[in-house]
This record gives structure tokens, sequence and C-alpha cells, in this order.
């Protein structure tokens, strides 16, 4: 075994929740070349990490690119593939590859199953992601030792942070909470007036700078946000790189949000996580890390993981109040980092 290549084409999320199973490889064959394959767009999450030799950024683009693609799949001649996504396209590209070891997934018991040397069996019982990708180890007889993601900042990234902060006029003498109400389904979104109304409450309780955080596809979002709330947060949303959000993250108190990359992010670096849990399965999907608490109202929303959602007032994300989730952000903050657990009024929330 010299040259392993792992592949996962998913979001950003998720290539972060594979960091462990890549260093685990690393830890148990330090001589191993290790190469990884991942979506563009994602592939930020994994640069200077120390455990990987490369990294190969799939696009979607003609039908020649995709060729030159294979093409120096089969040039790199490597003899193990490790495959975690559990999709066709990966599973193609697993065989296409002509690695004489072809480790994946194959639950939905699809034909990509032919393309692998070796099917990893799933195991009974809802688990969390690491602990399944994990799986596709079992073959190798390698065991992984911390199962915490890593995400790699360098001093010029944490610096390209500190520009922003001072560009959004960010005092570094008050603590920082994001808010990060953006998500990639609207079922897993928590409505905005309750950022809007926590964002108050956070303010005039702790005396924080309240960020709003977010994609360029949420600017909207956040700009409804910062008009319903007195006080005034700072819309951060469409302005960071995934590297300056996670510097920012690490500066910062407190994140609160939806299960998203942007979560997985902040719980990765260190910071303390509000997480707020609908139709996804935090058991699977939590974050690990840094300290989290999990709002979840364990809704059974299988039959509402789309867009035609029925539950109306009732449905998962709109059951978790404010108050809940200010009740969590309090006994985080009160363990957090110095100066951020001290309350400077006292509100009431709903």
């Amino acid at each position: 075994m010299n040259h392993i290549l792992v592949i996962k084409l998913r979001y950003i999320g998720d290539v972060l929740l594979a960091t462990p199973t890549v260093r685990a490889i690393k830890a148990a064959h330090s001589d191993v070349r290790v190469t990884m394959m991942v979506n563009r767009g994602t592939e930020d999450v994994l640069s200077g990490n120390p455990d990987l030799d490369k990294i190969v950024v799939l696009d979607k683009g003609s039908l020649a690119a995709q060729w030159r693609l294979i093409a120096g799949l089969r040039r790199r001649q490597f003899d193990t593939v490790i495959d975690l996504t559990d999709g066709d396209r990966s599973a193609f590209l697993s065989w296409i590859s002509g690695a004489p070891v072809r480790i994946g997934f194959n639950d939905e018991h699809r034909w990509r199953g032919r393309c692998y040397t070796e099917v990893v069996q799933p195991v009974p019982g809802v688990r969390h992601r690491i602990d399944r990708d994990l799986e596709v180890l079992k073959p190798m007889s390698i065991q992984a030792g911390s199962k915490d993601p890593q995400l790699w900042l360098m001093p010029e990234e944490e610096n390209s942070a500190n520009q922003l902060l001072d560009q959004l006029g960010v005092q570094r003498s008050q603590s920082i909470v994001i808010l990060q109400p953006g998500a990639r389904y609207w079922f897993k979104a928590w409505p905005p007036e309750r950022f809007a109304e926590l964002a108050d409450q956070l303010t005039s309780r702790y005396g924080c700078q309240v960020l709003i955080g977010g994609s360029y596809q949420d600017i909207d979002l956040a700009q409804q946000i910062r008009q319903m709330a007195k006080s005034s947060p700072i819309i951060m949303a469409g302005r960071t790189t995934i590297k300056q959000f996670a510097a920012i993250a690490k500066k910062s108190a407190l994140f609160v949000g939806s299960d998203s990359g942007a979560m997985h992010i902040a719980s990765a670096v260190g910071t303390p996580v509000v997480a707020l849990f609908g139709p996804s399965n935090p058991a699977e999907w939590g974050p690990r890390g840094g300290p989290v608490e999990v709002l979840y109202k364990e809704l059974d929303c299988r039959s509402c993981f789309h867009p035609t959602c029925t539950r109306g007032e009732e449905n998962c994300m709109r059951l978790i109040t404010v108050y809940e989730v200010f009740a969590a952000a309090q006994r985080l903050l009160s363990v957090g980092k110095p100066g951020c657990g001290t309350a400077s009024s006292s509100s009431s929330v709903r």
C-alpha cells in the first residue's frame, strides 16, 4: 500500500467530518501517500492538512474535462481507493481508477456495489457520520485514535480574518457571537424573526457583538434579520472565505445555527455551539469538537424531508423556541471564555 485515494464528493460539512478517517490512515501508515478528491467549493476545508499529500478537485465541466480527470486518475496508479461518498459517480471513479483495492459503501444496494472489491456492510442503528466513515478502515485493520474533525489555519489566514473584522467595525474589546440563519433547505432553517430576537437578547444581556454569517445567498436573509433586530447586528454574510470564517469562529464566544457546514467548522475550531436540529438527526450529524448544546425535537421528519412539509407552525424547527436557544446559549457562555459569561442587564425571552 503506497498511494491511497480517498473520495468524498459531498458538501463542506461532510468533507470536514471525513478528516478523522484521513488522520487514522496517516497515523497507521505515515509513509503512504494520501490523495483526497472533493467537489469544487469544499477544498479549502482541507488546505494545510498535514495528513494529505494532494487534493484533487472535481469540477462539473465538459465531457473532455471529465475524460482528462479519468486519465489523470489512472496515471497516478493508486493501489487503494476509499470511497466515503456512497454515490454512483464516486463509485464509477473508484472503478475507473484501476486501483486493485476499492472499498466503499452501498447502503442502497445499487449497481455501484460492483465497482468495489469490498463493500462495507452497514452497522445496525444510528451511527455518527464520522464513525460510519471509519468503518471503511476495518478491511485495512486500521483503528482511529481521535475522532474529532480538524481544520488547519495558517497565520496568514488568521491575519486575513482580523483584517475583515476591522473592515466590519468589530470591536476587539467585546466578545463575538455568530448567528448563522441560512440552511441548504428551508425546512432546516430557524425563523429569521427568532434570530433577530435572540440577537437582541444576547446583546442586551451580555453586551456582545452579534455577527450574522452566511454565504452570498444569505445576504438578503441577513439584512432582513438586521432590520427586525433592535441591536444592529453586523452582517458578515457573503464576506468570508471558509478559512476566514473558521478563524473568526475560533475567536468567537458562541455560534448558533442549524445543521450546516458552518456549524461543523465552528465546532472543529473549538467554538461553543448551539446546534438547532430539525429533520436531520444529531446522533448522525451532530457537531464534534468544542462544547455543544443540541436542540432537537425528535419528530419523525422522514415524511417532511422535502419541499412539501405540511406541519406549518408545528414543524420541527418552529417548535424550537427563543427561550430554549437563549437558555442553551447562557449555559455555554457561563463556562466559556473570560468576559463572556457576565450578564450586563436582565431581559425576558419567550
